[in-house]
């Protein structure tokens, strides 16, 4: 964790200041249709967003909030004559509990919260931040950015008829930090409209952002909707709005799910998605194998080794074959001769296991082994450090399968065929009582699962989706166990599923196959809904892999 100290003067007052032509689209959006008379701006910095706001001919009053005196004269300066905006030099939060107390509310709320990570905010602000959540039902944890009570604050001020446009990290469409935050906006709006871009707004800092369009309707409560708008950049925002708005509808708020990737999709995708999730066709993955995460070593620098330090150190007979990398998969099973090719490349792959002998048991080879690694400081960390015996892993067992944890163009399932174990770079998936093994591949390398993979997990900066065992457990498969198939096909499809895999060849081509033979031909499924299933997965993965320039994930 990096020290307050540490942290640049940008980081520590959350400072990315909004291009003008994007505050003036969110002023523009935000006064238009609606009566208003007080205006907020939370965090309102040099005043960018209070001079688009400059522009509009209206009365209003505009109460301006910054908690860094330079960047409030600079506002001030901008705004001098103009008598409808009042700029305070103020913290927002203690500024907040004042407005709650005067029961003070807006029209219209704008601005770009401050980015500034728990550990940067005083012990003031984090007892501030934690009542703002605790108060509008969200529980306070050392993962939440400033930004999030920023938002819960300034919606729980909103009138009953009113807007709020903000500027925030696009973690709020489905990090886990974020989900008590996207249920709260679901509650309290009546619409939400969130806008994405291909193209990063901030470049010096490669923070991925969305703005925040919502808005609170009088007589309205029951009516809760929602869409997701996609642009280039702020230019193509700027001229292409009102055209992509008019023809994207929003869609009924699903209560039900706090993650947002359902609503990237088309009203007919989505249908056809319910349609598969009510066939009794399909089960969840956990119908068939539970999920948990791989071994947590707590270093796996040391406990990971190569042959030729698993020789020198007498450490081969306390070792255990070791899959520890996507590269080291080579297709969807994992034997002997893949283990052996990995040995010969040098990768590290044996995991060790010294659960397997008592300290007076151990070798001189293997002493010196673990000595050196005192030396080194190997055992000071966390994981390490609380264990009885500091260098004995706990819960060392063999899966059934692999499911590697972060993938990219698509997830990768690889059955156990050499008694390997893994690291948490990878899930460990133990099949139910009679499953088989390769119809559990081909249940998940089809249309259907892919596309409820990309529904089910999240994606992070470089395009990568990383899928956690409960999503995985929730992905819906075809339940083609119930099927009577003949081994032949069976193993056609998985002997030409593990070859296109291992040629390197497009994944496309089996699931082409795949489709056809068992969700068409076998299940009855329409040539349409597969399409449609397809495009969704498409759709959904190429989208991540173009915001694939975004590589810092939550860096602010």
């Amino acid at each position: 964790m990096r020290l307050r100290q540490d942290a640049s003067a940008e980081k520590l007052a959350g400072r990315y200041y909004t291009p003008y032509d994007l505050a003036e689209f969110i002023v523009q959006w935000g006064t238009s249709n609606i009566d208003i008379n007080n205006i907020l701006e939370p965090s309102c910095g040099d005043g960018v967003f209070l001079e688009a706001l400059r522009h509009i001919d209206m009365n209003f009053n505009c109460s301006a909030i910054e908690i860094f005196e330079e960047e409030a004269l600079i506002a001030q300066n901008r705004l001098i004559l103009d008598e409808r905006f009042n700029i305070v030099v103020s913290d927002f939060y203690e500024s907040y509990i004042e407005l709650v107390a005067r029961n003070e509310k807006f029209q219209f709320i704008m601005g770009n919260p401050p980015y500034i990570r728990y550990q940067y905010l005083t012990p003031e602000q984090r007892d501030i931040q934690s009542n703002i959540l605790n108060m509008s039902g969200m529980n306070a944890n050392k993962l939440i950015n400033a930004w999030v009570a920023f938002v819960v604050a300034a919606v729980s001020v909103m009138d009953n008829d009113s807007k709020i446009g903000f500027v925030i990290p696009a973690e709020l469409l489905q990090v886990k930090y974020s989900e008590q935050l996207r249920m709260y906006l679901m509650r309290e709006l009546n619409e939400i409209t969130i806008i994405t871009f291909e193209e990063l707004v901030f470049q010096d800092v490669e923070q991925e952002v969305v703005v925040l369009l919502g808005r609170k309707r009088t007589g309205h409560q029951g009516s809760h909707v929602m869409k997701i708008l996609e642009f280039t950049d702020v230019e193509d925002l700027v001229n292409n709005f009102t055209t992509v708005n008019r023809v994207n509808r929003f869609q009924p708020i699903d209560m039900n799910t706090v993650k947002w990737t359902k609503y990237f999709l088309t009203t007919e995708e989505n249908r056809v998605v319910q349609e598969v999730i009510n066939n009794r066709n399909t089960i969840r993955f956990a119908d068939i194998a539970e999920v948990d995460v791989g071994i947590t070593t707590g270093n796996n620098k040391f406990f990971c080794v190569d042959h030729k330090t698993a020789v020198s150190y007498d450490l081969l007979n306390i070792s255990k074959p070791l899959i520890a990398r996507s590269v080291n998969i080579p297709g969807v099973t994992f034997d002997n001769d893949d283990w052996q090719y990995n040995i010969e490349s040098g990768s590290r792959t044996y995991l060790l296991d010294f659960n397997q002998v008592q300290e007076e048991q151990l070798t001189e080879g293997q002493r010196d082994y673990i000595r050196q690694g005192e030396v080194n400081g190997e055992n000071l960390g966390y994981k390490c450090r609380i264990r009885q015996r500091w260098y004995a892993i706990p819960s060392i067992w063999e899966p059934d399968a692999f499911f590697l944890r972060r993938n990219y163009h698509y997830p990768k399932f690889v059955l156990n065929q050499n008694h390997a174990v893994s690291t948490d770079t990878m899930h460990r998936v133990a099949f139910n009582m009679g499953v088989s093994p390769k119809k559990a591949v081909l249940s998940y390398y089809n249309s259907i699962a892919f596309a409820f993979t990309e529904l089910e997990a999240r994606s992070y900066g470089g395009g990568v989706l990383e899928i956690l065992p409960r999503e995985l457990e929730n992905v819906r498969i075809p339940n083609i166990f119930d099927l009577v198939i003949e081994d032949e096909i069976v193993d056609m499809l998985f002997n030409f599923l593990n070859q296109t895999i291992r040629e390197e060849r497009n994944i496309e081509e089996a699931l082409n196959l795949i489709d056809e033979v068992l969700l068409i031909e076998r299940m009855g499924y329409t040539r349409e809904t597969v399409n449609s299933l397809r495009g969704v997965w498409h759709r959904l993965k190429n989208r991540r892999l173009s915001r694939g320039v975004t590589t810092i994930i939550n860096e602010i």
